[in-house]
């Protein structure tokens, strides 16, 4: 068993280190959703022009630059990811999990964990990418042996070699996977601790004494993963998109994050950050060093000139339609993840009242739209089709139904019932207005009800408007699956907001209190 050597966030060296010392460089990415081009400040598309001035970020032909770099700077490194490369551009629409297997592997990825993303398409999606990866994607806290495109191909855990040591590798995804994307229904999800727990011990019981989980299960999770398991000396994190930093004034915790002796790190999103840790083990594999930090990757990053003809010509068929503009608004239409998973925001008002206007006249009341459906924010000026399909990539359609007052109520406590965590599950709206106090005990946070400026009466039915993904239970919302006279093949959402843009163009993005906070 491991001794515990670690008794602060980041640690140095003690005098006299022992001769069989080893270190590790690890970097590492997540949640990139098919950003291969370069991203704004916003996280959405960044032109040419502004790339030209300096004012972009990421981009896989700055990644092989910085992954490069990084690994001339160590004498043992690893290249992981924490999952969600899938789905967030045209490029995952048009050319599903293919282009971001090519990339990867041009990259040198040596594994990466299965995100809840990779799963949108379902299992023929995702084994058609593992078909094409040179490296192995792994998943712990899942029992795929009932599902045949899965099963005896998709690991839980794995070794691989740096060095001259082995060094264990576990995969895990949220356990509620099946809430937020299409597993279909031949793939259990289980509890990541035991999950991992089981793996560290076969692990273990190999000899293997460095082991790092490779998590797209969120910062939380993460931390309860390292406090209520032994034997793990590095997680690898994903999904919740945080930004783990010594330096950065924005980050949410340092860098690397420990717990016990487990080092815990992130790096944000959208190849935004290479993640940089560097590990020292002793001969035990004990951590005696964690220290490191994510590399910004901005304009000072050299674009591999390659990556970049490669990608340009991948993105040939996609020109025509992202490059259409559709509106024009003089301020950002804010969409930002930590304000639309929280509270009331821009873009999800305009998405709500964009579906909201499009079905009213067929007795609809009110529109729901989960913030995790949110994924960008879009800048002041022409709005283009491409950046309406970066906030709204998941090509889902409008669905319209029927429920009463009281699942009404029901939904809006699913969608503030993980508010501490920036769940996905939050609920922007229109045709209504609630209030919400977190503090409150589950199942009594939601007040004030309001629809069409009346009280909610329990009784009765009301008319809904929401995505697919959301009617048949997404994100929670399991209470809409029984829902009355439901119609879910309605035209893309992200049509219908780019209809409503030019309808109202040009867009003054905005909030009216139709959500408060207690």
């Amino acid at each position: 068993m491991k001794r515990f050597l670690l008794s602060a966030a980041v640690l140095s060296l003690t005098a006299g280190m022992a001769s069989a010392d080893y270190s590790l460089t690890i970097l590492h990415t997540n949640d990139f959703h098919a950003r291969f081009e370069p991203i704004s400040k916003y996280d959405g598309p960044c032109g040419a022009e502004d790339n030209t001035a300096g004012d972009c970020f990421g981009g896989t032909a700055r990644l092989v630059t910085a992954i490069k770099d990084a690994q001339a700077r160590s004498n043992n490194a690893i290249l992981v990811d924490g999952g969600d490369q899938f789905q967030g551009t045209l490029f995952y629409s048009y050319y599903k999990g293919q282009l971001a297997a090519e990339m990867m592997n041009k990259l040198g990825y040596d594994a990466m964990t299965v995100g809840n993303h990779e799963f949108d398409d379902g299992p023929e999606v995702l084994a058609s990418f593992m078909a094409a990866i040179n490296f192995p994607i792994l998943m712990s806290n899942a029992d795929v042996s009932a599902e045949p495109l899965l099963a005896d191909k998709l690991a839980k855990s794995t070794v691989i070699e740096r060095g001259g040591e082995q060094i264990g590798l576990i995969g895990l995804t949220p356990q509620d996977t099946d809430e937020l994307a299409s597993p279909g229904d031949n793939v259990i999800f289980t509890d990541p601790v035991a999950a991992v727990q089981g793996e560290v011990d076969l692990l273990s019981a190999r000899g293997v004494n460095k082991i790092i989980v490779l998590s797209h299960s969120g910062y939380g999770v993460d931390q309860r993963v390292a406090a209520e398991t032994t034997g793990v000396d590095v997680i690898v994190g994903g999904h919740t998109n945080t930004l783990l930093s010594n330096t950065d004034e924005r980050a949410e915790g340092p860098y690397p994050t420990m717990v016990n002796n487990t080092a815990i790190v992130q790096a944000y999103a959208y190849g935004k950050y290479l993640g940089e840790l560097n590990v020292t083990f002793d001969d035990e594999g004990n951590i005696t060093q964690a220290k490191g930090d994510p590399l910004l990757i901005d304009a000072g990053v050299a674009e591999d000139s390659a990556t970049v003809e490669r990608i340009a010509e991948m993105a040939k068929p996609l020109e025509e339609i992202r490059n259409k503009v559709v509106a024009q608004t003089d301020v950002m239409i804010g969409g930002e993840r930590d304000v639309c998973r929280v509270k009331e925001c821009e873009m999800g008002n305009l998405l709500a009242d964009a579906m909201l206007a499009r079905v009213k006249d067929q007795g609809i009341d009110i529109a729901f739209q989960n913030s995790g459906g949110i994924r960008a924010s879009i800048d002041a000026g022409e709005v283009t089709m491409g950046e309406v399909l970066t906030v709204l990539p998941f090509q889902n359609t409008l669905s319209t139904f029927q429920v009463t007052g009281a699942t009404l109520v029901e939904a809006l406590e699913n969608g503030v019932s993980e508010v501490a965590d920036g769940a996905g599950r939050f609920a922007q709206v229109a045709g209504m207005t609630y209030a919400f106090d977190a503090a409150q005990e589950p199942g009594a946070r939601v007040s004030q009800v309001m629809i069409g400026g009346a009280p909610v009466e329990m009784e009765k039915m009301y008319g809904v408007v929401s995505n697919n993904y959301v009617r048949n239970g997404g994100d929670g919302y399991a209470m809409f699956k029984s829902a009355q006279n439901a119609y879910d093949f309605g035209p893309d959402v992200a049509e219908v907001v780019a209809d409503y843009l030019v309808q109202n163009a040009p867009y003054t993005p905005y909030t009216d209190g139709r959500i408060t906070v207690k």
